[in-house]
């Protein structure tokens, strides 16, 4: 019998690798254009910013320009691949195949799809993270192996911005709602968070509002570990990280499981 849980407190099982291996085992069909897709568009942004703007920039933050948007591009790539995954193709494989409906005929539960779906997508955003990470090494762009440190950040980062998918996708009916969550909150991360130029540039309330997303504090733990510096005040950064996580894993969690076991 299927364990019921409390729609607000959701209890995963070990299955949820289940989930897990059964999302890599479709993804390895398609890796090596997915690796390569990864390893080429961090190759341009990295040329076509650092180079051209490095070139007027100079120096930021008493580092050059090229080597302060290398960290900034690790982590927007996570979030920008969990993102996807969470909800592109975890909409595809809710709506359109009714891949989930035919899971919940196992002995999984909602929450371990959900979970593993989550877990999924930070893979995936860890993945494109580390192709750049490469990248940026091969570029001469990290100071030393302390950037190693910055993975376990990244998959947690991903795991949240994975989840935060799964909550639009429970509220989505087409491909097209996606849009209202990449011009609302993926796309004003990607540009304020301080990927591209540092956050003390910007007026005090944009600030305010970067500060309460999540891609900014990801990048003040990622930028120190791969510049040669320890982060400051890391642990207020992972609880925000870490709480946006568990608030948008529990929110997806109820929201699907009231569309789909209605």
């Amino acid at each position: 019998m299927r364990q019921r849980t409390h729609p607000l407190l959701p209890r995963p099982g070990p299955r949820l690798f289940t989930v897990w291996r059964r999302n890599l085992r479709v993804w390895r069909k398609l890796m090596l254009p997915a690796v390569v897709g990864n390893f080429g568009e961090p190759i341009l942004y990295l040329l076509a910013f650092g180079v051209g703007f490095g070139a007027m920039v100079g120096e930021v933050d008493g580092m050059r320009y090229m080597v302060f948007i290398a960290s900034g591009i690790v982590a927007s790539s996570a979030m920008m691949t969990a993102s996807f995954e969470g909800m592109y193709s975890a909409y595809t494989r809710m709506a359109e195949q009714n891949t989930w409906l035919g899971m919940l005929a196992t002995p999984l539960t909602l929450d371990d799809i959900v979970f593993g779906e989550a877990v999924w997508a930070a893979t995936k955003g860890l993945i494109s993270a580390i192709t750049v990470l490469i990248v940026a090494s091969l570029l001469g762009l990290v100071a030393d192996a302390r950037a190693l440190l910055a993975l376990p950040v990244i998959f947690l980062a991903a795991f949240t911005f994975g989840a935060l998918a799964l909550v639009v996708t429970s509220l989505a009916r087409s491909y097209d709602f996606f849009l209202y969550y990449f011009t609302l909150a993926v796309t004003p991360m990607l540009l304020l968070s301080g990927v591209f130029f540092p956050l003390e540039q910007l007026p005090g309330w944009v600030q305010t509002l970067a500060w309460m997303l999540p891609l900014a504090h990801v990048i003040e733990l990622v930028r120190p570990l791969m510049t040669g510096e320890w982060p400051i005040r890391w642990l207020p950064h992972l609880a925000v990280i870490t709480g946006y996580g568990v608030l948008a894993i529990s929110v997806a969690s109820y929201r699907i499981r009231r569309r789909l076991l209605r």
